[in-house]
């Protein structure tokens, strides 16, 4: 442990460039992450708002067609159903046409009475729907299949191209941060050949090169991730101030921070002792 903290002190430089360039893959790959998250949940909050209208049949009565919402409810995949009267509508239909005198002849006893039912997930829409439809009771189901389609489309689409992203981001950073070790182990390569040369097992030899990655891997872990968290705030409260209608909504850091503390302690960890124990072995060789 002294020697491999001693290690980092001694050779100065190259620890602080390991560092560095840890930190900013970390911090490519963190931030990247953190946007696609953020997409990913603004695609679902779209998908979610594909209602579905269930039509109640006229001849039952108000107390009736308002009881039809528990058996809605208790249908699989269905999250929630709100009821809405025909005066409702009445309401919201003379609305949507800002009060045109063509449609001041319809009544409320012209339409039904309807829940608006929202889903879990949408791709089960249409077997949600048969299961609706064979309600007592519905007498029409109105889905936007076709929408519900393009959002989860949109949403296959997004997380294979992340993770595809994710992963060669990832590559590249391992690769870089490894180049970077094995240029410190060959700045060191004497004193690793002096060592074997006066009898030191290779276990004595690595113990402290691991230490000393381990460290640094963990420094730059930590240190990117305090940037990624300094700078993901910065921007939600800089959208906040431009973004008045509020078309943007991210996930606070706070809810993002453990799987991005086990990413990070787990990189860095990877990188620190993995590449240190890795890039040593060339050297060891006299």
């Amino acid at each position: 442990m002294k020697e491999g903290i001693r290690g980092i002190f001694l050779h100065g430089f190259m620890s602080f460039a390991a560092i560095c360039v840890t930190v900013a893959c970390l911090l490519i790959v963190g931030t990247f992450s953190c946007l696609v998250y953020n997409v990913n949940r603004m695609v679902e909050d779209l998908n979610k708002t594909s209602e579905v209208l269930v039509y109640i049949d006229t001849a039952l009565t108000d107390a009736e067609a308002k009881s039809i919402g528990t058996l809605l409810n208790d249908v699989d995949n269905v999250y929630k159903s709100t009821f809405k009267s025909r005066e409702e509508a009445l309401e919201d239909f003379i609305a949507d046409h800002d009060g045109n005198d063509a449609f001041s002849g319809v009544e409320a006893a012209d339409l039904r009475h309807r829940f608006i039912v929202e889903l879990e997930d949408n791709r089960l829409m249409e077997q949600t729907v048969d299961q609706i439809q064979q309600i007592s009771g519905v007498a029409k189901v109105n889905a936007p299949y076709e929408l519900a389609e393009g959002f989860s489309m949109l949403q296959d689409v997004l997380q294979i191209a992340s993770a595809a992203v994710i992963i060669i981001l990832l590559l590249v950073s391992l690769l870089i941060i490894s180049n970077t070790v094995k240029l410190a182990m060959h700045e060191r390569r004497d004193e690793i050949a002096i060592m074997k040369m006066v009898g030191a097992t290779n276990g004595f030899i690595r113990l402290p090169f691991v230490v000393e990655g381990f460290t640094l891997g963990m420094v730059g872990a930590a240190a990117a991730f305090g940037l990624l968290w300094l700078l993901y705030n910065t921007m939600m409260d800089r959208l906040a101030i431009v973004d008045t209608l509020k078309l943007f909504t991210f996930e606070p850091f706070e809810n993002l921070m453990l799987p991005m503390v086990v990413t990070f302690f787990g990189a860095g960890l990877f990188v620190g002792v993995v590449g240190s124990w890795t890039s040593i072995r060339k050297f060891m060789d006299v």
